[in-house]
């Protein structure tokens, strides 16, 4: 079982968390097109395995046209033994998704749509810098579902600028009124270099204060509980049935190739990743010098991931596994650094899984910090 993410990193607009603009046009679409394929061929033997789960993502791939997302999909087709029930998904904005654009993407086999919608309200997605409106929010999932999409995640993000927690319930409440499968809802944070950390750093926005996100953070796990949704990850809930298959591989150790600039791989013994320069990234493709950084993994180094990872998950870490993949040292080393979690009931022990109790998960990045080996 392995995955392939395909970062697509072209965006129409300048949001402030993306990490790629597009000012490039149609021509240089079709030149990192071209380079993105080769590369999925070259690196074909990278991971052995049937492939379960393709993601396209990381910008806007749907600025991509039906030929060159076809062109793409039949690439790894022609490369990979792509599995039958493979989950196959394609992110988008919502103002990209027009009903014809949605009936173009559903007659190409994604089966999973993941929107980007972070809020629905109007105030704060212009402050966020998004160009789409709640309206447009709402009928991108109406018109998604009207296309035949029956697996639809939507991103939401709380803890915005002076936001409240009356806000953030409506958000989720309009969220659950158009029944996703499924709903990624992220903390948002101040990246340096992008227009929302200029505009906290200038005075002119005032982030939430602490008592005010966890505030937040609290309602949403009540309210999609409630709605029937089940919290499978820190950050993600979902309908039974419809957990994304592709990030639960992340989560699992599970072996993925990333292809594009800026894309990260991963098989099990190193990481890889590709330069992220969209220039130099086609440059080398075409010349077959492709710009790439590896690092290979210490066993300290995977046990690290594999804390990281799984504990935000809501079976946790495998014990029996953790014991067998890691030795004594590291695995006695974890059950050590947990007894204060335990005892305190953040960290629970059940099924032989270590996994964040209900308190827990409101703490997970103090816990996790507590359980990383440090030479």
């Amino acid at each position: 079982m392995a995955g392939i993410y395909l970062h697509i990193p072209f965006c129409k607009r300048r949001c402030s968390y993306c990490a790629f603009y597009s000012s490039t046009g149609s021509g240089f679409q079709e030149r990192y097109v071209k380079a993105l394929c080769r590369e999925i061929e070259k690196r074909r033997l990278y991971i052995i395995g049937n492939i379960e789960t393709i993601y396209l993502g990381g910008g806007t791939p749907t600025t991509l046209s039906h030929h060159q997302l076809k062109t793409i999909i039949d690439t790894i087709k022609d490369n990979y033994n792509i599995m039958p029930d493979a989950e196959i998904t394609i992110e988008a904005n919502p103002d990209d998704l027009s009903y014809d654009k949605l009936l173009e993407l559903k007659s190409l086999p994604f089966n999973r749509l993941s929107i980007g919608i972070q809020s629905f309200n109007d105030r704060q997605l212009e402050r966020l810098g998004r160009r789409h409106t709640a309206q447009q929010a709402r009928e991108a999932v109406m018109n998604a579902k009207k296309a035949g999409f029956t697996n639809i995640s939507i991103d939401l993000m709380f803890a915005l600028p002076s936001s409240n927690n009356k806000e953030w319930q409506e958000d989720l409440e309009n969220a659950i009124s158009l029944s996703p499968t499924h709903i990624s809802a992220y903390n948002l944070t101040y990246e340096e270099g992008t227009p929302l950390y200029k505009a906290m750093q200038e005075g002119n926005i005032t982030p939430l204060n602490e008592d005010g996100n966890l505030e937040q953070f609290e309602t949403l796990i009540s309210k999609l509980e409630k709605a029937g949704y089940q919290q499978y990850e820190i950050s993600n809930f979902a309908i039974p049935g419809y957990e994304s298959r592709h990030n639960s591989s992340y989560w699992h150790d599970i072996p993925y190739i990333g292809c594009g600039a800026a894309a990260h791989s991963y098989n099990g013994k190193s990481r890889q990743w590709n330069i992220a320069d969209i220039e130099m990234y086609c440059k080398g493709i075409e010349k077959e010098k492709p710009c790439y950084d590896i690092e290979y993994l210490t066993l300290e180094e995977q046990y690290n991931d594999a804390v990281l990872t799984r504990l935000r998950t809501k079976e946790g870490v495998p014990l029996g596994w953790l014991k067998d993949k890691f030795g004594n040292k590291l695995y006695d080393f974890m059950i050590s650094s947990a007894q204060p979690h335990i005892k305190s009931g953040k960290l629970l022990i059940g099924n032989n899984h270590l996994f964040l109790s209900r308190d827990g998960i409101f703490i997970s990045d103090a816990i996790i910090r507590d359980l990383i080996y440090v030479d």
